[in-house]
């Protein structure tokens, strides 16, 4: 098991995701079609149940670190953060991430995790490249990368079946190269 973290900017924290995290809240997020529209758990109805096998997994992981994020004076958990896989040998790491509360959508939130996770992916971790990868439909998280300085590495023609349109789609990746080595 990787350490515990809590990574803090101003009213923005990315803490290591508990079980006390897994509520009707968290499944809900993951079951909404507008949540869940871009990840891999929109194919399964998810359940407390499922939540907490992921999470005791997560905790457990030697190559991946889950973070709750947690915003304002009410420290509310609004989404996650995921580093991982973790590639030790050639320091690079993938990054995902989703805001479930979608009142927080569009508020740069999720720009602000991304740095605070890639940051300490760089720091403490060590890494010299963080990737993520993405639907070309998926307009909000392409802005909340360009923002926190990933630029577009890839682009795998026709590989996704966008759940917007049901066509194919294109799988867009992201990267951020540590410069301050």
């Amino acid at each position: 098991m990787l350490s515990k973290y809590e990574l803090v900017d101003g009213d923005l924290i990315c803490r290591n995701i508990s079980f006390d995290d897994c509520n009707e809240i968290y499944m809900n997020w993951l079951n909404d079609k507008d949540v869940n529209k871009f990840l891999e758990v929109r194919w399964e109805r998810q359940s407390i149940d499922i939540i907490k096998e992921y999470v005791e997994y997560m905790i457990k992981s030697n190559h991946s670190i889950l973070f709750a994020i947690i915003y304002g004076k009410s420290k509310t958990h609004i989404g996650n953060i995921k580093i991982g896989p973790i590639d030790k040998h050639y320091y690079n790491a993938e990054i995902a991430y989703f805001i479930g509360n979608k009142e927080y959508w569009g508020k740069g939130i999720a720009t602000r995790a991304i740095n605070l996770v890639s940051n300490y992916g760089f720091r403490e971790l060590k890494l010299h490249k963080m990737i993520a990868g993405v639907f070309d439909e998926n307009i909000g998280s392409i802005k909340a990368l360009k923002k926190a300085g990933f630029y577009e590495e890839a682009c795998f023609k026709e590989k996704l079946i966008s759940p917007v349109s049901g066509k194919f789609c294109n799988h867009l990746f992201f990267t951020k190269i540590n410069n301050e080595e």
